[in-house]
């Protein structure tokens, strides 16, 4: 099951008490004091990890804490440290304040982490001639977790449109196939492998509807993995055989693309018209070509492999020509 989203509740450790504590022998009938400090609470650090894929495991285990400091003792003893806590995340992962719904702190790349709660100082002791502290808390928050997909590209277009088709063509990902809309609920990812041992990470994003900018349909969950795509492969089905006007699809799809954010819109996309291999399909070719001069268009059957060469050549060519952010 791929998660994507969780919400979940960290504290820091609590520091431990200072000793309150007298030395008293034969002649040191008085006592001096000797109470050593209370030991610091452990923090919580959040990390990205190239191991971890999804967010699931926040769904079963929702709260986080970390060690607490343990007590300091006579003979200025400082009580030992708390352990800090590591909660391994996905690359990608966005962390949000969950009552602000402030961004925190995003985990792009693997290695990436932040210390998310400090643990609480330990208590002075009264080792010092002065009056012995209790530690302080550690603090402690309620985090949204919100994991974007970080891949090379990413396939979009309408449900049903052959995305699925296409990604299992090209790399060894294996989404659920299907001939109904929405059969892919879940993005999925996959390495399209080059000759000479070069490699791109495609990932296959679940279709939208209109009014997706909003949240309908599949909305808000394929549109969070497109923001960290570097190009988009825009699939429009060819064929017309779901009973929508090819270029109307390519255009109300864009839109939607703008609607949700202005900087996703301007992201290079690459048009590939699906489905060659259907009845009509050469006949529409025609007509989109008038309706989009200027473009370069990339005719494909992910059934039967035409054309998938070709576009993965330019694709892979665009994602190695753009900047390095």
């Amino acid at each position: 099951m791929f998660i994507d989203v969780s919400k979940i509740y960290v504290k820091a450790g609590d520091g431990g008490k200072g000793c309150h504590s007298f030395y008293r022998d034969k002649w040191n009938r008085v006592g001096s004091p000797d109470g050593g400090p209370g030991g610091d609470g452990g923090a919580v650090i959040i990390e990205a990890d190239f191991n971890i894929h999804t967010l699931l495991d926040f769904q079963y285990r929702q709260h986080h804490k970390a060690e607490s400091g343990t007590h300091g003792s006579s003979n200025h003893k400082k009580g030992r440290e708390g352990i800090d806590l590591r909660i391994k995340v996905p690359p990608g992962t966005l962390i949000k304040d969950a009552n602000t719904g402030m961004i925190l702190r995003d985990l792009v790349k693997p290695g990436d982490l932040v210390t998310i709660a400090k643990g609480g100082g330990g208590g002075r002791g009264n080792s010092r001639g002065r009056d012995a502290e209790c530690g302080a808390p550690g603090e402690e928050k309620k985090l949204i977790l919100e994991l974007k997909l970080i891949a090379d590209a990413g396939i979009i277009g309408y449900p049903n449109v052959g995305k699925s088709t296409l990604i299992s063509k090209i790399s060894s990902a294996r989404p659920k196939i299907a001939n109904y809309p929405f059969t892919t609920k879940e993005p999925a990812l996959g390495v399209v492998n080059f000759s000479e041992g070069r490699t791109m990470v495609v990932a296959d994003i679940p279709g939208l509807i209109e009014g997706a900018h909003a949240g309908r349909g599949l909305g808000h969950e394929f549109l969070r993995h497109v923001e960290r795509t570097k190009i988009l492969i825009h699939i429009v089905d060819c064929s017309a055989s779901e009973g929508r006007v090819p270029h109307s699809d390519y255009v109300n799809l864009n839109n939607e693309l703008k609607l949700y954010s202005k900087e996703l819109a301007k992201k290079p996309q690459v048009i590939a018209l699906n489905k060659m291999d259907c009845p009509h399909a050469k006949a529409n070719l025609k007509g989109f070509k008038k309706c989009l001069k200027g473009k370069k268009i990339f005719p494909i059957s992910a059934v039967t492999g035409e054309g998938i060469k070709e576009l993965l050549d330019a694709v892979y060519k665009k994602v190695k020509g753009l900047p390095v952010t």
